[in-house]
């Protein structure tokens, strides 16, 4: 039904009908969780050959103890895994601990405080600014709001970024620092960037401050859902538009093995990695480097990369299409919201009409169902719309996830239903 062409009476009708479906629901106290991005039990014991590979053999082939203390950038091996997720070269990556946020935070704190090759720290300046793809990665943005650097919205459409209002803003402030791209299947869109976006974000350094950086959290590079869905390679791009030192990549096995225990790495120019060096030096002595090398033998004695990713897909594959076919079929004929089709990645981004947001998710949580807080897309946790709402299918078992989508449809039917009564009555 559209609500918009319906009659006053219909309206109150069918709302009386879903109050009463919706308060039978209430009654049986579920608890079902979709709120973030986590691996399911499933997945993660694709990867549990990980425990005991090593068999108390922990040198690598050039006969270093990863045991012992050292190894600063990580082990070759290890970074030779992250130069094949990210398409770089392997002296161009340094492997580290299980979280690739942890090394964005230490890349945004090194920009801050010391600045990157030489140039100004950002903490010099009187406004340092980043730009912010909306709707994006929440945890993107608490590294900015913690550090007091402001956030500037910049609309994401089916290429990714509005690159006119990125160059638009970029040429009239010069203290914009930095953007945050999550390229391929976007956190929460899963769009993934064109080749002209790319290209145009490769020529962002002619434009911005020398200070400016990409943070390039290619965390999906790898996450396809069926055939493989190709990403320009920004340092290729670079390379050519002569602004390589623009651009830091990053990428993590978070959703690759152990979600908890996995490998994290930083991609850069040589100038921009001997900054991040020259603080971690201060910060550690280095990695787990028998992780690393755990995972080094995985993925070149078990299993190759590829291989593996596809048992993940398998897994992922049935759970997208519930909640798609759930969309659909409640809304490819009404006019209640609108949403992306991922081709992989992690999420399926659901806008509801405006002002809606909130309402939806406070009544999926009373009917049992925990979605991610409406506005957790947004800088400052502030949809100017309140329309748009992150759904994660990963974690739940199937049968959950099936439950929990039938109540999310009725809540934004039913708040709908009530926001359109509220304009008529």
């Amino acid at each position: 039904m559209h609500i918009e062409s319906a009659t006053q009476e219909q309206l109150i009708e069918w709302e009386k009908e879903l109050s009463a479906h919706y308060d039978k629901i209430c009654r049986h106290e579920l608890s079902l969780d979709i709120t973030r991005g986590k691996p399911s039990a499933e997945q993660l014991k694709l990867s549990d050959k990980l425990d005991g590979i090593l068999s108390a053999d922990y040198r690598t082939a050039d006969g270093t103890d990863t045991r012992n203390y050292g190894g600063l950038i990580g082990l070759s091996c290890a970074r030779e895994l992250g130069a094949e997720m990210l398409q770089v070269p392997v002296n161009e990556v340094i492997a580290g601990g299980n979280s690739s946020l942890t090394l964005m935070y230490h890349a945004v704190v090194t920009g801050y405080l010391f600045g990157f090759a030489g140039n100004k720290p950002w903490r010099e300046l009187t406004a340092p600014k980043f730009l912010c793809p909306v709707p994006g990665y929440d945890r993107h943005f608490s590294i900015c709001e913690q550090l007091g650097i402001e956030m500037i919205n910049v609309p994401m459409g089916e290429d990714g970024p509005d690159m006119d209002l990125v160059e638009k803003l970029l040429g009239q402030d010069p203290e914009i620092v930095g953007i945050w791209c999550v390229p391929k299947f976007s956190n929460p869109t899963g769009v993934t960037y064109s080749r002209e976006t790319v290209e145009r974000l490769a020529q962002l350094g002619q434009i911005a401050g020398a200070g400016f950086r990409i943070f390039w959290d290619n965390a999906y590079s790898i996450h396809d859902l069926g055939n493989r869905v190709s990403l320009a390679n920004i340092r290729s791009a670079t390379l050519e538009n002569g602004t390589v030192d623009s651009v830091l990549q990053f990428a993590s096995t978070s959703k690759v093995t152990h979600a908890g225990a996995g490998v994290a790495f930083v991609s850069a120019s040589q100038a921009n990695l001997d900054s991040l060096k020259a603080q971690m030096q201060a910060m550690t002595i280095g990695p787990d480097k028998v992780n690393q090398l755990r995972h080094s033998r995985f993925f070149t004695e078990h299993t190759s990369l590829a291989e593996h990713m596809h048992k993940h897909a398998d897994i992922l594959r049935p759970k997208f299409e519930c909640v798609l076919e759930h969309l659909h079929n409640a809304f490819s004929d009404a006019d209640m919201g609108s949403w992306e089709k991922p081709e992989g990645g992690y999420f399926v981004s659901f806008n509801t009409l405006p002002g809606c947001a909130k309402a939806v998710v406070k009544m999926a949580a009373d009917a049992g169902v925990k979605l991610t807080p409406a506005g957790a897309t947004f800088p400052y946790g502030q949809d100017p719309e309140d329309c748009n709402i992150r759904i994660a299918p990963s974690f739940p078992p199937l049968e959950e996830l099936d439950t929990a989508m039938s109540i999310f449809v009725l809540c934004v039917k039913l708040v709908s239903l009530r926001k359109k009564l509220a304009t008529i009555s």
